[in-house]
Protein backbone atom coordinates (compact mmCIF):
# COMPACT_ATOMS: atom_id res chain seq x y z
CA UNK A 1 0.00 0.00 0.00
CA UNK A 2 1.22 3.52 -0.79
CA UNK A 3 2.83 5.30 2.17
CA UNK A 4 0.19 7.28 4.07
CA UNK A 5 2.49 10.30 4.12
CA UNK A 6 3.10 10.14 0.37
CA UNK A 7 1.72 13.11 -1.54
CA UNK A 8 2.19 13.09 -5.31
CA UNK A 9 0.88 16.67 -5.48
CA UNK A 10 3.70 17.81 -3.19
CA UNK A 11 6.19 15.87 -5.31
CA UNK A 12 4.95 17.60 -8.47
CA UNK A 13 4.87 21.02 -6.77
CA UNK A 14 8.47 20.56 -5.63
CA UNK A 15 9.51 19.61 -9.15
CA UNK A 16 7.77 22.65 -10.64
CA UNK A 17 9.53 24.89 -8.10
CA UNK A 18 12.92 23.42 -9.09
CA UNK A 19 12.14 23.71 -12.79
CA UNK A 20 11.02 27.34 -12.54
CA UNK A 21 8.86 29.22 -15.02
CA UNK A 22 9.48 29.98 -18.67
CA UNK A 23 12.96 29.23 -20.03
CA UNK A 24 14.27 29.36 -23.58
CA UNK A 25 17.97 28.56 -23.25
CA UNK A 26 19.79 28.59 -26.61
CA UNK A 27 21.77 25.43 -25.74
CA UNK A 28 18.66 23.41 -24.85
CA UNK A 29 17.79 21.08 -27.72
CA UNK A 30 14.28 20.73 -26.24
CA UNK A 31 13.48 24.36 -26.99
CA UNK A 32 11.30 26.57 -24.79
CA UNK A 33 9.96 25.12 -21.56
CA UNK A 34 7.59 26.32 -18.89
CA UNK A 35 7.58 24.65 -15.47
CA UNK A 36 9.90 22.10 -17.10
CA UNK A 37 7.33 21.10 -19.75
CA UNK A 38 8.75 21.26 -23.27
CA UNK A 39 6.80 22.94 -26.03
CA UNK A 40 6.49 19.62 -27.90
CA UNK A 41 4.94 17.90 -24.86
CA UNK A 42 2.58 20.82 -24.21
CA UNK A 43 1.43 20.80 -27.85
CA UNK A 44 0.96 17.03 -27.85
CA UNK A 45 -1.39 17.47 -24.91
CA UNK A 46 -3.50 20.20 -26.45
CA UNK A 47 -1.90 23.42 -25.22
CA UNK A 48 -1.85 25.82 -28.18
CA UNK A 49 -0.87 29.11 -26.53
CA UNK A 50 2.54 30.68 -26.05
CA UNK A 51 4.74 28.65 -23.72
CA UNK A 52 5.12 31.65 -21.40
CA UNK A 53 1.37 31.35 -20.75
CA UNK A 54 1.25 27.63 -19.90
CA UNK A 55 -0.92 27.42 -16.77
CA UNK A 56 0.72 25.79 -13.77
CA UNK A 57 -2.29 23.51 -13.28
CA UNK A 58 -1.92 22.26 -16.85
CA UNK A 59 1.74 21.48 -16.18
CA UNK A 60 0.66 19.60 -13.05
CA UNK A 61 -1.86 17.58 -15.06
CA UNK A 62 0.77 16.70 -17.67
CA UNK A 63 3.26 15.61 -15.00
CA UNK A 64 0.67 13.46 -13.25
CA UNK A 65 -0.55 11.78 -16.44
CA UNK A 66 2.68 11.39 -18.46
CA UNK A 67 5.34 11.08 -15.79
CA UNK A 68 3.48 9.45 -12.89
CA UNK A 69 0.46 7.39 -13.94
CA UNK A 70 1.32 6.30 -17.49
CA UNK A 71 4.76 4.88 -16.57
CA UNK A 72 3.22 3.29 -13.44
CA UNK A 73 5.43 5.14 -10.98
CA UNK A 74 2.41 5.14 -8.65
CA UNK A 75 2.97 1.38 -8.37
CA UNK A 76 6.57 2.00 -7.31
CA UNK A 77 5.26 4.44 -4.67
CA UNK A 78 3.14 1.64 -3.18
CA UNK A 79 6.43 -0.03 -2.30
CA UNK A 80 8.74 2.93 -1.63
CA UNK A 81 7.88 6.61 -1.74
CA UNK A 82 11.58 7.54 -1.67
CA UNK A 83 12.40 5.41 -4.69
CA UNK A 84 9.24 6.59 -6.49
CA UNK A 85 10.16 10.24 -5.91
CA UNK A 86 13.65 9.72 -7.32
CA UNK A 87 12.24 7.65 -10.16
CA UNK A 88 9.73 10.42 -11.01
CA UNK A 89 12.33 13.20 -10.94
CA UNK A 90 14.70 11.23 -13.17
CA UNK A 91 11.82 10.31 -15.47
CA UNK A 92 10.87 13.95 -15.95
CA UNK A 93 14.44 14.95 -16.78
CA UNK A 94 15.54 11.92 -18.82
CA UNK A 95 12.30 10.19 -19.78
CA UNK A 96 10.33 7.59 -17.81
CA UNK A 97 11.83 4.68 -19.77
CA UNK A 98 15.37 5.77 -18.89
CA UNK A 99 14.43 6.11 -15.21
CA UNK A 100 12.87 2.65 -15.22
CA UNK A 101 15.91 1.18 -16.97
CA UNK A 102 18.06 2.61 -14.17
CA UNK A 103 15.79 0.94 -11.59
CA UNK A 104 15.89 -2.38 -13.44
CA UNK A 105 19.67 -2.29 -13.83
CA UNK A 106 20.19 -1.41 -10.15
CA UNK A 107 17.81 -4.12 -8.93
CA UNK A 108 19.54 -6.71 -11.11
CA UNK A 109 22.98 -5.70 -9.88
CA UNK A 110 21.77 -5.89 -6.26
CA UNK A 111 20.12 -9.34 -6.45
CA UNK A 112 23.24 -11.28 -5.41
CA UNK A 113 23.55 -13.25 -8.64
CA UNK A 114 19.80 -13.92 -8.80
CA UNK A 115 19.71 -15.49 -5.30
CA UNK A 116 17.13 -12.97 -4.07
CA UNK A 117 15.04 -12.65 -7.26
CA UNK A 118 15.47 -13.11 -10.98
CA UNK A 119 17.51 -10.76 -13.14
CA UNK A 120 15.46 -8.15 -14.99
CA UNK A 121 15.61 -7.26 -18.65
CA UNK A 122 16.11 -3.47 -18.72
CA UNK A 123 13.14 -2.75 -20.98
CA UNK A 124 12.16 0.61 -19.47
CA UNK A 125 8.68 -0.53 -18.39
CA UNK A 126 7.39 -0.94 -14.84
CA UNK A 127 5.66 -4.31 -14.96
CA UNK A 128 5.01 -7.25 -12.66
CA UNK A 129 8.60 -8.55 -12.77
CA UNK A 130 10.09 -5.16 -11.87
CA UNK A 131 7.58 -4.69 -9.05
CA UNK A 132 8.24 -8.22 -7.77
CA UNK A 133 12.00 -7.56 -7.80
CA UNK A 134 11.53 -4.30 -5.90
CA UNK A 135 9.33 -6.06 -3.32
CA UNK A 136 11.85 -8.87 -2.91
CA UNK A 137 14.77 -6.46 -2.69
CA UNK A 138 13.12 -4.36 0.03
CA UNK A 139 12.08 -7.46 1.95
CA UNK A 140 15.58 -8.94 1.76
CA UNK A 141 17.55 -5.77 2.48
CA UNK A 142 15.11 -4.03 4.80
CA UNK A 143 13.02 -1.05 3.84
CA UNK A 144 15.12 1.82 5.22
CA UNK A 145 18.60 0.48 4.49
CA UNK A 146 17.53 -1.07 1.21
CA UNK A 147 15.98 2.18 0.04
CA UNK A 148 19.12 4.13 0.88
CA UNK A 149 21.39 1.81 -1.10
CA UNK A 150 18.97 1.67 -4.03
CA UNK A 151 18.73 5.48 -4.05
CA UNK A 152 22.54 5.72 -4.18
CA UNK A 153 22.64 3.31 -7.13
CA UNK A 154 19.92 5.25 -8.99
CA UNK A 155 21.66 8.57 -8.38
CA UNK A 156 25.02 7.13 -9.50
CA UNK A 157 23.46 5.98 -12.79
CA UNK A 158 21.81 9.37 -13.23
CA UNK A 159 25.02 11.30 -12.53
CA UNK A 160 27.02 9.14 -14.92
CA UNK A 161 24.48 9.83 -17.66
CA UNK A 162 24.69 13.59 -17.06
CA UNK A 163 28.48 13.48 -17.34
CA UNK A 164 28.22 11.44 -20.54
CA UNK A 165 25.71 13.92 -22.01
CA UNK A 166 28.11 16.79 -21.33
CA UNK A 167 31.05 14.89 -22.78
CA UNK A 168 29.18 13.96 -25.96
CA UNK A 169 27.64 17.39 -26.55
CA UNK A 170 29.73 20.28 -25.20
CA UNK A 171 26.69 22.62 -25.25
CA UNK A 172 25.27 20.46 -22.43
CA UNK A 173 28.09 21.65 -20.18
CA UNK A 174 25.88 24.73 -19.65
CA UNK A 175 23.47 22.47 -17.75
CA UNK A 176 25.80 20.00 -16.01
CA UNK A 177 26.34 21.97 -12.80
CA UNK A 178 22.59 22.53 -12.37
CA UNK A 179 21.77 18.91 -13.12
CA UNK A 180 24.22 17.70 -10.51
CA UNK A 181 23.26 20.38 -7.97
CA UNK A 182 19.49 20.19 -8.38
CA UNK A 183 18.79 16.61 -9.46
CA UNK A 184 21.23 14.36 -7.61
CA UNK A 185 20.09 14.00 -4.00
CA UNK A 186 17.14 16.34 -4.49
CA UNK A 187 14.62 13.68 -3.50
CA UNK A 188 14.48 11.53 -0.39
Amino acid sequence: MEDESFDVDALIDGLIEREGGYVNHPADKGGPTCFGITEAVARAHGFAGPMKALPRDEATTIYRRLYWLRPRFDQVARRSSRVAGEHFDTGVNMGPAVATTFLQRALTALNRNAKDYADLTPDGRVGPLTLHALDAYLQTRGKRGGETVLMRALEALQAERYLRLAERRPANEAFLYGWLANRIGAIG
